[in-house]
């Protein structure tokens, strides 16, 4: 197993931005599958929020291995690659507020918007083992 990377400054500077995260996961049959997506870190941690049931939800039940690439706004050149492993799946009040939160940093929305009715929220919670960059 892969020991855990730690994000450096130029990594968690673009995590925090308003950029958006290409995230890949493994489908079932072995299949590469990408989702642009949003993103946030804590510094040490990456965030991945979805709903429970989407594709990419079931991928990582399956197989917690993904990675991410994530270039600036304005710059596509200045991109982050990550390799990591999804350790946690939070549900309930703490992935239903973050989906807010994510919401306010990309779209300046108090409230997410596209919540469909019944919809529940998950957030994943990934290690990065992995960082490379090109700038």
């Amino acid at each position: 197993m892969s020991t855990k990377t730690k994000l450096d400054d130029d990594a968690r500077k673009i995590l925090e931005g308003k950029n958006f995260i290409f995230l890949a996961t493994v489908n079932p049959d072995g299949s590469p599958q990408v989702t642009p997506t949003w993103v946030d870190t804590d510094g040490h941690y990456i965030f991945i929020n979805t709903a429970v049931g989407r594709v990419k939800h079931k991928n990582v039940k399956k197989n917690p291995q993904v990675a991410m690439a994530i270039t600036e706004q304005g710059n596509p050149y200045k991109l982050v690659m990550i390799r990591g492993r999804v350790i946690e799946q939070v549900t309930g009040p703490e992935a239903e507020g973050h989906i807010d939160k994510m919401a306010k940093k990309y779209t300046g929305a108090e409230k997410y918007q596209n919540r469909r009715p019944g919809e529940k929220r998950v957030l994943l919670k990934i290690e990065p083992h992995h960082v490379s960059r090109m700038r």
